[in-house]
């Protein structure tokens, strides 16, 4: 019995070993990023009951830096089932990011909201999952910006990674076209990377004529991402640690990439060196340069990375040396993948996994003005549920490319032309509101804002008749501004938006007073009707219950600075028609000058005209017997508005 219990151990010892050496195996396929090959031995050692915490990583991590999301979420859903626990949060980010590469966002969402509640640490804040099933939902939800293309030039290998080159583009491709490649890439099983240019018919659309780059940049191994200073002489590109025809590896074996510079010199690409950062330990690679050429960024794994690829920046000094590396921080770097930096004027591009995105790598777009603004996700169509990354813009024209693996492209990875829909444009609207009349301010006015026949905003006019909306305004519509006071015509005025982004449009109202309730209209005539006025026998003389009446024509042609009158005086028929005309008119004259003296203009009493018996109302013409009452009807003075406003 004890020589059989010897046995047993001794075999289960062996089988132990073997399976630590192909654990082993398996791992050096995995460092040295033969994800294809790894993941096939994990699933062998898998399939032999070894479900352990790491060989669940392992397996699950070689398909998702593979982009098999498929088998991703097979396999970080075992490990996420059996360990969630003791899970390193980190996968449970891998897995959301699979799921969202497979489509299914509302397990993904879930995850989102539970997941904070576990686990808070150094290494992963939950920050990253707060709130993120409803920012995902803004993100879906989001207009589509963009027009793209798949190219007519993309191949069934990886083609990706512009880059603008004088009027061409140059990007890499596996696609073999120089036979160099004896044997293929055990990440991918495809081809090397190479570099190759193409013409464009007009930016931001197909490409023509596509040739290799250059023999003397494009070698057996992997050369990818190209950035040309402005004027296209110089040029930064990611490469294999590969000099000298030497494939150089760190101490556990693996080979990482590096940055080289190369020079135009007679027509011909110089033979490449190393830029001085570089290491044999980490990688260093995807070179971006600003449009002045005088800051390169690149992404590396270097020591004082925030996560697994980060985005640093240096400048390059006047002599052609280079400043120390700075990280650009966290609010562009996360925990995840940052990689495939492009620079504008006023923005960067990049690639991430660890910002909130639609699953893989999605495109994020940032500002900077002494210091970063928080990313923005493009959204789709330049997202997908699968790796989109390498922007690369004209500014000015809004066209560029950038490069996925969705499905239904052509290949591995794919180049996409796309052109950017004008960004939605934002303005503002204030302005005053002041009297017609005099120009006076009006405080307190009602002021509504609307669209499309409804009220989108309400506002009132300070003591100064200004007012305000903080609401945006979209450009090129047209709006309007409705006014109203308790005392004025309520009155409105449309304007329309220009193109141009953030531009505040003033808009100057004017209201009109109500009219004053003595003026009136009569016969389509405007006068001031007030109680008549009457004259002592034979005379002319303002009496003081007159002027008390003339008082109110003087109030009112004050509230009117602009209005104009003419004064006419009747009589009844009694008497004859010279005397009442001589009468009429003196008496004319007399209310005018008492106007006159209360302070109006005589400018605005057009005519003071007495017109005696001429223009009797009723049948009280001469010879015709009437009363008292009747002739009263007759003997008026009319104030008729000539001007108001």
């Amino acid at each position: 019995m004890k020589t059989i219990l010897t046995t047993i151990l001794i075999f289960l010892s062996c089988l132990l070993l073997i399976g630590q050496d192909k654990m082993k195996s398996a791992d050096k396929s995995f460092f040295n990023l033969h994800y294809v090959k790894a993941a096939k031995q994990y699933e062998a050692l898998l399939n032999k009951g070894n479900e352990s915490k790491e060989l669940l990583q392992r397996v699950g991590d070689a398909y998702y830096y593979n982009t098999d999301m498929e088998n991703a979420v097979q396999w970080y859903g075992q490990l996420f089932s059996k360990y969630e626990n003791s899970l390193d949060p980190k996968y449970v980010f891998r897995y959301i990011h699979a799921l969202q590469g497979v489509g299914n966002n509302r397990l993904a969402k879930g995850l989102m909201k539970i997941y904070p509640s576990i686990h808070n640490t150094a290494e992963f804040k939950v920050e990253q999952l707060q709130d993120n099933d409803a920012k995902l939902d803004a993100i879906l939800a989001q207009q589509p910006q963009f027009y793209i293309s798949n190219l007519s030039i993309n191949t069934v290998f990886a083609d990706f990674g512009t880059a603008f080159y004088k009027d061409k583009i140059v990007f890499a491709s596996s696609r073999d076209s120089m036979n160099l490649h004896t044997r293929l890439y055990e990440w991918n099983q495809q081809p090397y990377l190479d570099f190759f240019m193409g013409d464009t018919i007009s930016l931001g659309d197909d490409l023509v004529e596509v040739n290799s780059f250059s023999n003397i940049i494009n070698t057996k191994y992997h050369e990818g991402i190209a950035a040309f200073i402005p004027e296209g002489n110089v040029m930064y590109f990611t490469r294999n640690n590969y000099t000298d025809k030497t494939l150089e590896r760190d101490d556990d074996g693996m080979n990482h990439l590096k940055l080289y510079k190369s020079k135009l010199q007679g027509g011909e690409w110089t033979k490449p060196e190393e830029v001085a950062f570089n290491s044999k330990n980490y990688s260093v690679g995807q070179p971006a340069l600003s449009p002045d050429g005088k800051h390169l960024y690149f992404v590396s794994d270097m020591p004082g990375s925030i996560g697994e690829t980060d985005i640093f920046v240096i400048e390059i000094l006047k002599d052609g040396s280079y400043s120390q590396p700075k990280n650009l921080g966290p609010t562009i770097n996360t925990s995840g993948r940052e990689m495939f930096p492009f620079i504008t004027e006023e923005k960067i591009y990049f690639a991430s996994d660890g910002h909130l995105g639609l699953g893989g790598l999605d495109i994020f777009e940032s500002s900077y003005d002494n210091g970063f603004s928080a990313p923005i996700n493009l959204g789709k169509p330049v997202n997908s549920n699968k790796d989109d990354f390498a922007y690369t813009v004209n500014e000015a024209t809004r066209k560029g490319y950038f490069s996925s693996n969705r499905d239904n492209g052509k290949g591995d990875d794919d180049i996409y032309s796309f052109t950017r829909l004008a960004q939605k444009c934002e303005q503002y609207v204030k302005g005053t509101v002041v009297r017609k009349a005099n120009a006076i301010p009006v405080s307190d006015v009602i002021v509504n804002l609307v669209l499309d026949k409804t009220i989108i905003a309400t506002t009132t006019t300070d003591p100064y008749g200004a007012f305000s909306f903080t609401e945006i305004l979209e450009c090129e519509l047209v709006y309007e501004l409705q006014i109203s006071k308790t005392g004025f015509y309520s009155d409105k005025k449309a304007f329309t938006t220009t193109d141009e982004a953030d531009f505040i449009n003033m808009v100057p109202l004017e209201m009109k007073k109500e009219r004053n309730k003595l003026i009136v209209e009569e016969n389509g005539v405007l006068k001031i009707k007030i109680d008549n006025i009457y004259f002592d026998l034979n005379k002319a003389d303002i009496r003081p219950d007159a002027a008390q009446e003339l008082n109110k024509i003087v109030e009112v042609m004050k509230e009117y600075p602009k209005m104009v009158i003419k004064i006419e005086a009747h009589t009844d028929s009694r008497g004859s028609d010279q005397y009442n005309e001589k009468l009429s008119n003196r008496r004319a004259k007399s209310t005018g000058n008492y106007i006159v003296s209360q302070g109006i203009e005589s400018i605005r009493i057009k005519s003071a005209i007495g017109y005696g018996e001429k223009q009797i109302l009723n049948r009280c013409i001469n010879g015709v017997k009437c009363s008292n009452e009747e002739h009263n009807t007759n003997r008026r003075s009319e104030f008729i508005i000539v001007e108001i406003e």
